[in-house]
């Protein structure tokens, strides 16, 4: 069995949508399906791309969610996404923190490498904005020992984040 953990970007431009989606499928191929997990915590952006390349590929989708109310902060038009992603997971972990801030971002981090074998990282290799993101994530894999496979194809850019 082969559990792949996920980290990425949450702000993809369009074309690197269709970028990273086809190079998760490539990699994801060179595993067979009824021996692949994947985790990931059902973020926009990579975190969903990954999740459906998982599923597409026949492997089970390990869903961890950093908090009850994570939900409430996604974008609406992102919450369907969300919700099927979620109703397709073979397992749901909501973690017991009342808001998802930064400790539960860590925290799920956390679990998401406790499960990996793996960790994919569809990162631009540039230092992050602390505790819980894409860098942080990678950093931690490392000192882990956990092998990290980056994905960021060439062309591949990020939107700006919205304000908050």
């Amino acid at each position: 069995m082969t559990v792949i953990a996920v980290t990425g970007h949450l702000h993809l431009t369009d074309p690197t949508v269709h970028l990273v989606r086809a190079a998760l499928g490539r990699l994801l191929a060179g595993h067979p399906a009824a021996a692949l997990t994947g985790v990931s915590c059902l973020a926009p952006g990579a975190d969903a791309l990954f999740a459906d390349a998982v599923l597409a590929a026949g492997g089970a989708l390990v869903a961890v969610i950093p908090s009850p109310a994570y939900r409430d902060t996604l974008d609406a038009g992102y919450t369907a996404e969300f919700d099927r992603l979620r109703h397709a997971a073979a397992e749901v972990l909501v973690l017991p923190f009342d808001t998802p801030d930064a400790d539960a971002y860590e925290a799920a981090n956390t679990e998401l490498l406790r499960r990996a074998d793996l960790l994919v990282a569809v990162w631009d290799g540039l230092p992050g904005n602390g505790r819980g993101g894409t860098a942080h994530m990678v950093a931690a894999a490392r000192r882990a020992g956990i092998p990290v496979e980056v994905v960021w194809p060439e062309g591949a850019g990020r939107r700006p984040a919205p304000p908050a």
